[in-house]
């Protein structure tokens, strides 16, 4: 076990410390270094305060749901409180009127069927309530009654674990967790200490990258795994970017890594990319949709090595067009995958930087070079 941490880790520094110091392009990616640093300081400042005033606004929060009910509260409060929790569970709140005295709740009005156990239980959790007294009218079908027209049906909230997107305290209590486990379970250098150290690393990289775990892991996210946009600005018009776009032989001329791109069907192209340590991938992939001067967007079929999805936009901008790229990716391992061919040399996001600046210098200057320019992130 500590040799394959040291191993692993020696792998990690030697690959990073070599593309830093190489003699072509390590200039560069020694300054990209020092400005991603800066930039996750500020993010990291910046999660801390957030993280440090959501704990404490949840702190308060629980400490009111534990014992703010004790003691006297007032009717309309009750009320309050009870008609915010019908609109989690409700889809025409507006319909139940709600009284409340001596702590008891009274509801009235009509409800849906499929609803009237979920609301009537949400009530009588509400802090402060004693009892509820359930006079709502409940109606199998709200096709007759007006009230019940139009709304949106409400679904029962998931857990906050269970959620897409994680709370700033969650993902740092999530995150202290995954660290804790990850350090025990590698300092028992045993089978369940391994299992216990994978999981303490999978909680601490869903904490970090806030992204569910699939698309952490890359099983079952589809072509949605690591999401990338980019803008530059080409003096040339839209109707002229969009022809390019569309001549597939183009690509491998400002795209460095694909050696390339043939038509092999009706809306369907076959590529051939240098991938990470120049190993090579192919995929086949078909154009979705196309509006003339405009837009383009496609798909990689199913099955493919890589999954992927993206669009590009041509919108006219003064003397020329901003082009607009959005891709999405599904790299093997998903996000976990990303890192490590970022650091082999293959990460889309630098590359589509790279390729942009290529395509603005072939389609302005005739020449496909130069990184003189700046491609904007959107």
């Amino acid at each position: 076990m500590k040799t394959l941490t040291m191993g692993m880790a020696g792998f990690v520094l030697g690959v990073g410390a070599a593309r830093l110091l190489e003699p072509r392009g390590g200039a560069r990616r020694r300054a990209e270094v020092v400005q991603k640093s800066a930039r996750l300081a500020h993010e990291a400042a910046d999660f801390a305060g957030k993280s440090s005033r959501d704990l404490k606004n949840r702190s308060r929060g629980l400490w009111h749901a534990l014992f703010g009910w004790r003691g006297p509260v007032d009717d309309e409060v009750l009320v309050e409180r009870a008609r915010s929790r019908l609109g989690r569970v409700c889809s025409h709140p507006g319909a139940i009127e709600v009284f409340a005295r001596d702590r008891r709740v009274e509801l009235r009005g009509p409800v849906v069927a499929s609803e009237h156990d979920q609301v009537v239980r949400e009530v009588e959790r509400v802090p402060g309530v004693s009892a509820v007294e359930d006079r709502l009218e409940v109606h199998e079908r709200p096709d007759d009654v007006p009230a019940l027209q139009g709304g949106a049906a409400r679904s029962i909230p998931k857990p906050e674990l269970l959620q897409e997107n994680w709370a700033p305290a969650t993902r740092l209590l999530v995150g202290a967790a995954g660290a804790g486990l990850f350090g025990w379970g590698a300092a028992r250098r045993d089978l369940p200490g391994l299992g216990v150290a994978g999981l303490g690393a999978l909680l601490l990289g869903r904490s970090i990258t806030n992204l569910p775990v699939r698309r952490l892991l890359g099983v079952g996210a589809g072509q949605r795994g690591i999401d990338v946009r980019k803008s530059i600005h080409i003096a040339a018009p839209p109707e002229e970017l969009y022809r390019f776009f569309m001549a597939a032989e183009n690509f491998p001329r400002f795209m460095q890594h694909v050696r390339e791109v043939r038509v092999t069907g009706e809306a369907r192209w076959h590529w051939r990319v240098e991938g990470p340590s120049g190993i090579e991938v192919e995929w086949d992939a078909e154009v979705t949709r196309t509006d003339p001067g405009r837009l383009i967007s496609w798909k990689t079929v199913d099955n493919s090595t890589v999954e992927s999805s993206g669009t590009v936009r041509f919108v006219p901008d003064g003397d020329g067009t901003r082009v607009d790229v959005r891709l999405t990716y599904n790299p093997p391992f998903g996000a976990l995958g990303h890192v490590v061919a970022a650091l082999l040399g293959g990460d889309p996001k630098r590359q589509l930087d790279d390729d942009l600046l290529r395509l603005k210098s072939l389609l302005e200057r005739g020449k496909a070079s130069g990184h003189e320019e700046r491609v904007t992130l959107s």
